[in-house]
């Protein structure tokens, strides 16, 4: 079957031509089961406890399939030495890395896909001689894939934990008395209303779990990145558990029945709240400035965070089952404040269009400068009709409030904002780039308004920059 201008084919490495008839052998069983080879690929993982985490998704599976076909069609098509069949493998690499699937799984997936090609063989017209050449094609295709891929995962997996570092330590790097005080007042005033809600006149009110607090919400999603690893955390995060599963709960008995227990569950409340004080103050112990991760202009968050940030988050929302949104912001027009006024005009209204983005949002969300006058707002444990009316609250602030001019003068600004809602895609890229196409929507429309991703929004490439 194979022609003799082959030469011998069992002996030919990867980095050389490949055997003409080896190559057309695989191609025709490829271009024959690539749909069953790909359904043979989702019944194995989605069996598999650890992978169907990353497969569950319905736009991953979707995707998956056809991107899967297209490479397994396009793998043995183009030459080794190509520069874009390396670029295609690294970007999946990339990919992996971003989403933070476990090398392990993807060498696993490999396996499986050379394996159920191999066992097609028998079944094929080919002689052993020619069979032995297809397996060691096979074999070192697939490796060198593999190969280019584990290289981009490594170094993407470096550059995210670097990131993620850096975070860290500018997350400790910041005005760390005056955040330590501002989360004892936090865990005060939850303290303070849970008392007053007994005591006060509200007998019969439902006490609010300290978890959902704003302390609550700092924790989780704030100091869990600011002092990763650190022993106080999950002593913390096990006495609030216990506030919100066993003391508030046996409060509540006592006011609906026996109410001669109530002095004694309040006590060991207080004493809960004054541990939790030990050791948030432990937390903060021997912290100090570090990095510096703000936009020096806005004093918003700097992008470089971003991934690192988002893919907690989606971690979190993906575990906890909670709703999570991304805002991303444009001021309409903002080019023409710098044409007439001036860089120093433009600078000083980009900051002053942070601080009401800043002071709308609470103190566990994010808010960062994504590019020019363009901002991204994380909003934790927000769904999606909330996430809208915080949008729209924002877009009217910004009709209604006054900026100031660097020669006293006054001006006002719309914007246009994009709402997306987390959907259970591990790739926070998903997510961002469904805010930004409802964003582009939102100034096709007529700007200064607010639209939301559609379920299209959440599979489309990114946008370029609107103009």
């Amino acid at each position: 079957m194979f022609s003799d201008q082959d030469g011998s084919a069992a002996s030919r490495r990867t980095g050389e031509t490949a055997p003409v008839g080896a190559r057309e052998a695989l191609l025709g069983i490829i271009e024959g089961d690539a749909e069953e080879l790909v359904a043979s690929f989702y019944r194995t993982f989605l069996k598999h406890e650890e992978a169907a985490n990353f497969l569950s998704h319905s736009v991953v599976q979707e995707r998956l399939s056809h991107s899967l076909c297209r490479w397994l069609r396009a793998f043995f098509r183009d030459e080794p030495d190509d520069t874009e069949f390396a670029a295609r493998q690294k970007h999946i690499g990339e990919v992996h890395a971003r989403i933070k699937i476990p090398i392990h799984l993807v060498l696993e997936g490999a396996s499986l896909v050379k394996s159920g090609i191999a066992r097609r063989l028998p079944a094929s017209s080919l002689t052993g001689e020619e069979m032995a050449a297809v397996l060691i094609l096979l074999d070192e295709r697939v490796d060198l894939a593999m190969r280019l891929m584990s290289e981009a995962y490594f170094i993407g997996t470096r550059q995210r934990a670097q990131v993620d570092e850096a975070y860290r330590l500018f997350s400790l790097g910041q005005d760390i008395s005056m955040e330590r005080e501002s989360q004892r007042a936090a865990l005060m005033e939850w303290s303070q209303s849970a008392l007053f809600g007994l005591f006060g006149g509200q007998g019969n009110a439902t006490l609010k779990p300290i978890s959902a607090s704003s302390f609550g919400l700092w924790l989780r999603h704030r100091a869990g990145m600011m002092f990763q690893g650190a022993a106080a955390l999950d002593p913390i995060e096990g006495i609030m558990q216990q506030i919100d599963s066993v003391l508030l709960p046996k409060i509540a008995d006592t006011r609906t029945g026996d109410a001669s227990g109530l002095p004694q569950a309040v006590e060991r409340l207080q004493a809960a709240i004054e541990e939790i004080n030990f050791l948030l103050a432990e937390l903060f112990q021997g912290a100090a400035a570090l990095e510096n991760g703000r936009d020096p202009l806005t004093r918003t968050l700097n992008r470089r965070f971003l991934p690192s940030i988002l893919s907690r988050e989606i971690s979190l929302a993906t575990t906890s089952g909670a709703a999570f949104c991304v805002l991303m912001i444009d001021i309409d027009h903002f080019k023409r404040i710098n044409d007439q006024g001036g860089h120093s005009a433009g600078d000083l209204v980009l900051r002053q269009i942070a601080d009401v983005i800043l002071d709308s949002v609470r103190q566990s969300d994010f808010v960062f400068r994504y590019g020019g006058e363009e901002f991204l707002v994380a909003l934790v444990e927000t769904r999606l009709e909330d996430a809208v009316r915080l949008a729209e609250r924002i877009r009217k602030t910004f009709t209604e409030q006054s900026l100031r001019l660097p020669d006293g003068g006054e001006l006002t600004v719309t914007a246009s904002i994009g709402v997306a809602a987390f959907d259970g895609h591990p790739d926070h890229a998903y997510l961002v780039n469904a805010a930004d196409k409802a964003l582009y929507r939102a100034k096709e429309m007529g700007r200064n308004r607010v639209e939301t991703a559609l379920p299209s929004d959440h599979d489309a490439p990114a946008r370029q920059d609107a103009v």
